[in-house]
Formats: C-alpha cells, sequence, structure tokens
C-alpha cells in the first residue's frame, strides 16, 4: 500500500506541532513525512506499523518516527474504558505522560519547553530499540520520490513549490509559475494545496509575508511602510488590513505590544491540538 504524504502545518509562532488524538479507535492510517514524530499511545492495545516493523503494542507506547518513514498505528479498543490516560507506566513513557499538562498548555512557549525537556531526557535513554530496517524509508533521493508511472509524487511536487514561494514571497508571483514549476494544472495545485496544507495558494502566501513582516516589527526599527513593502505587499492599506485580520492589532499595536512586554502576544484562537494535519484529516473523513 503506497503511503499518504502528510504535509505538517506548524501554527504561527510555534517551533513544534503537538497533536493530543482522543479516540474511540486508532485507524490505520498509513503516512509519512520528512518531519521526525514522537507519539505516546495510551490506553489502547493494537498493532503498530513502522517501516516494515509490525508489532503489537499495549499500555503506554513511545515511539520515535525518522523522517520520511511510513508508519501507523492501529487499535479497536481501550484497555481501560473508565479511565483513558489516568494510569502511569514506568520509564520515559511515564516521563512523557508526567509531562502532558506542559506539552498540552494553551502557551507556545511552554510547549516549546516541554518539548525540549522531553528529547533532552530522550536523548539519554538506554532502553531504546530500533524497529524498522534502514530500506524501510521512503527515500529523500529524488529517483525515490517517482511513482510507478515515472511522474514526481505529490510531495515532491508541492516541496517544489513551498521552495519557490519560501524563496519569492516578497514578489509578485503569477499562478503560472507555481503550475509550471510543480508540473501541475491550476485546477491541480489548488487541489493539492486545499487537501494538504487546508488553505489555497494565495492564503498561504499571505502567511508567509505576515510572517516575515511580524519578525521585522520585532527584530528592527523599520518603519511599517519599509515593512510592507518588504513583505510584498503592494500597499501599506492593504498590509494593515491582513495584518489586523490576522494578529487581532494592528502592526503598530504589535510593535508597541512588544517593545513594553518583551515578548508577542498570545493568539486570540489558540492552536487546535486535537486536529492534524488537513491531508490526514480530509482522508479520514472520506474513509
Amino acid at each position: 500500500m503506497k503511503p499518504q504524504y502528510e504535509r505538517v502545518t506548524i501554527p504561527d509562532g510555534c517551533s513544534v506541532r503537538v497533536y493530543h488524538r482522543q479516540l474511540a479507535q486508532i485507524p490505520f492510517e498509513w503516512h509519512h513525512h520528512p518531519e521526525y514524530e514522537l507519539t505516546l499511545t495510551m490506553n489502547s492495545r493494537g498493532q503498530r506499523f513502522i517501516g516494515d516493523h509490525v508489532a503489537r503494542y499495549e499500555g503506554d507506547d513511545l515511539v520515535l518516527v525518522p523522517p520520511d518513514m511510513p508508519h501507523t498505528w492501529s487499535s479497536t479498543e481501550p484497555i481501560d474504558t473508565r479511565a483513558p490516560g489516568l494510569s502511569f507506566g514506568a520509564g520515559c513513557a511515564a516521563a512523557m505522560r508526567a509531562r502532558l499538562p506542559l506539552l498540552l498548555d494553551a502557551s507556545p512557549r511552554t510547549r516549546l519547553s516541554a518539548v525540549l525537556d522531553t528529547l533532552a531526557e530522550l536523548a539519554g535513554a538506554e532502553d531504546a530499540v530500533p524497529l524498522a530496517s534502514s530500506s524501510a524509508h521512503i527515500r529523500a533521493n529524488p529517483s525515490a520520490r517517482m511513482t510507478a508511472s515515472g511522474t514526481a509524487s505529490e510531495a515532491e511536487r508541492l516541496n517544489r513549490v513551498f521552495d519557490l514561494l519560501d524563496r519569492r514571497f516578497n514578489e509578485p508571483l503569477r499562478i503560472a509559475e507555481l503550475c509550471a514549476v510543480a508540473s501541475l494544472s491550476e485546477r491541480s495545485l489548488h487541489r493539492y494545496f486545499v487537501q494538504h496544507v487546508g488553505e489555497s495558494v494565495g492564503r498561504y502566501l499571505i502567511r508567509l509575508r505576515l510572517g516575515y513582516a511580524t519578525r521585522q516589527l520585532t527584530e528592527t526599527t523599520w518603519p511599517v511602510a519599509m515593512i510592507a513593502t518588504k513583505a510584498g505587499f503592494p500597499n501599506l492599506a492593504n498590509f494593515n488590513r491582513q495584518f489586523l485580520a490576522a494578529r487581532g492589532m494592528t502592526p503598530s499595536a504589535w510593535r508597541r505590544f512588544f517593545e513594553m512586554h518583551g515578548r508577542a502576544p498570545e493568539p486570540e484562537a489558540p492552536v487546535a491540538l486535537d486536529r492534524r494535519s488537513p491531508s490526514l484529516e480530509r482522508r479520514a473523513k472520506r474513509g
């Protein structure tokens, strides 16, 4: 079975992506992505699939999945339906379980600190056991990104577009340029973007520009109008309108808040920790 490519979305103001899912059953969702994934599966028993490694698991199961390794868990029932997530295990899994309140905190800073503490603890663990073989990865070289028909995979096509957008986000970009670099029609590019990113190319580009502008507001003393121009917005009014809609305050107010408090304002809407990337969410709904 061909693994589904997952485009992992990192929320604004965050360095890591934390998911907290509570399910009656864990569906079989064979997928891969270029990021490391540390998964603690609790209160369930079933099968774990990591590359070409298949094994039974139960209780607190802690696994580090390397980039581009196909993986999934599959379970049909919890161990204890009365108190899911309350019992503590041993070793690293117990330590991570104890750190869950910090990992699921509303503040991105708190979550990042908890993730770094977890990784530092795991780095010194002496009971880690290799699972899949080295041949089980989705290879990172171009030849391994080809499908049976000889055409580039969705991941490769999208990565070309992301690379172009990251390099030239502040320039006027035509949709035809993005379609050309991905070898896709405009309709297919839009479909891939919505499926894997959850938004249109235009909205993604605006988020890139706003992210750059936000950094310059806190790291430089440039006038707001100059920042707007360097970020790629056609005029100051458009920049102010887009920034207000995304951040809940004007660029000038954002800068004043940072200067006064030494930190960025907390987002009004917290990140939804119980939702995965759009690509897998949509696949689950279709199934």
